[in-house]
């Protein structure tokens, strides 16, 4: 059960993952595209390589003969891991799955025309004229987002015709890799946005963790909480909806399925083949293995007997709001002096404005709202400051 891992990209979440995998005997090799990455930092190893660049990721995973490649980001070469597949690496959750999610386009068209999914009404641009032609048909209010972006980059709303060709350099400006496209939505009138956690196994079957609330701002979100306040209507059809996507992928891991929660019914929106930002959450207790655990078992095989909630528990981002080379930290030995509390701090080496550098985590038990608890955890973050 020694196994090498390859994880691409190296941010908080890979770190996350590292210390997980590290706990249970596993060596792992952080790859990303600047030095001294979160994950750089507890792994047994690192290469820094721009990963667009598919004969850089080809060598790479050439001299660490690697039993797993674990993608944590969109920027890569993905089309590689086909030729990765045939070479007898698993790349996790699947080639297929790593294609299909790291670009908008596929994903949605594999949910709503394939799947037949209830989705938002969308259209694709791939210039600003075009982006013009799809909004008359979608109508206004609507989003706009890169096909390969992430943390809510180059995502903005359109309400007025003004708004295009700002909305068109924006998405632009924050695409990640050499895809110049954009995805254009009809705003759903949705009450409420939930992550689900779903866990596929190779021998076993799929799992889901209790429903994870969140709210964003930016594109990224602020705060997430778990369990959120789902129907059982709701939840049997964000779990079907899952299980259907999911299969279509293939291969074992976690996924965080994101819906949007309307009166008439649950809108599939998005789908990240990995341990999902707002799944931090479970970084707090929640449940009886967090995310990133569940991520590890599931591509070793190793069995997971139940996915259990524990407890109630919420997180907050600490923001940087400047630009450093050399971030320090203010306001630590306040938010450790709080009960039912706990923070990360990512170790990432620049800061600059909104920036997520780290994490308040807060629980009590499941007789507590999840309301008071997120209040604890945005006030716990707020004790937090980022120095340039």
């Amino acid at each position: 059960m020694q196994k090498k891992i390859l994880l691409l990209g190296s941010g908080e979440l890979g770190k996350e993952f590292v210390i997980a995998a590290q706990r249970i005997g596993q060596t792992v090799i952080a790859v990303d595209s600047y030095e001294g990455a979160p994950a750089m930092q507890v792994a047994d190893g690192f290469e820094v390589i721009n990963m667009l660049d598919g004969s850089a990721l080809d060598a790479v995973v050439a001299k660490h003969n690697t039993d797993f490649i674990v993608p944590e980001i969109e920027a890569i070469r993905t089309e590689r891991f086909y030729d990765y597949e045939k070479q007898g690496v698993t790349v996790v959750p699947s080639a297929k799955a790593a294609n299909f999610t790291m670009n908008r386009k596929a994903i949605r068209d594999l949910a709503a025309k394939d799947l037949g999914l209830r989705t938002a009404n969308y259209r694709y641009a791939t210039s600003a004229e075009e982006l013009e032609k799809a909004v008359s048909e979608v109508g206004m209010p609507c989003v706009v987002k890169p096909l390969m972006s992430s943390s809510g980059k180059g995502q903005s709303t359109i309400k007025t015709h003004e708004d295009i060709e700002k909305a068109w350099k924006y998405a632009v400006e924050g695409s990640r890799g050499d895809v110049v496209e954009v995805i254009v939505e009809a705003f759903v009138n949705f009450h409420s946005e939930i992550t689900l956690l779903t866990v596929t196994q190779n021998n076993n079957p799929t799992l889901f963790c209790a429903p994870i609330g969140h709210r964003q701002e930016r594109g990224d979100y602020q705060e997430s909480w778990q369990p959120a306040r789902v129907s059982d209507k709701d939840i049997a059809e964000a779990q079907d909806m899952a299980r259907k996507v999911t299969e279509a992928l293939g291969g074992a891991g976690i996924f965080g399925v994101e819906f949007f929660l309307t009166d008439e019914g649950v809108y599939f929106s998005e789908l990240s083949p990995r341990p999902h930002d707002t799944g931090m959450v479970t970084l707090a207790g929640t449940q009886n293995f967090n995310e990133f655990e569940l991520h590890l078992r599931a591509i070793l095989s190793l069995p997971i007997a139940k996915i259990t909630l524990e407890r109630n528990g919420a997180s907050a981002v600490i923001l940087a709001s400047e630009n450093s080379n050399s971030p320090t930290y203010s306001g630590v030995e306040k938010i450790a002096a709080l009960p039912k509390t706990d923070f990360r701090l990512f170790g990432k080496p620049t800061s600059r404005p909104y920036r997520r550098m780290g994490v308040a985590l807060t629980y009590d038990n499941t007789d507590t709202s999840v309301e008071t608890i997120v209040e604890k955890a945005i006030a716990a973050a707020a004790l937090v400051k980022v120095n340039a």
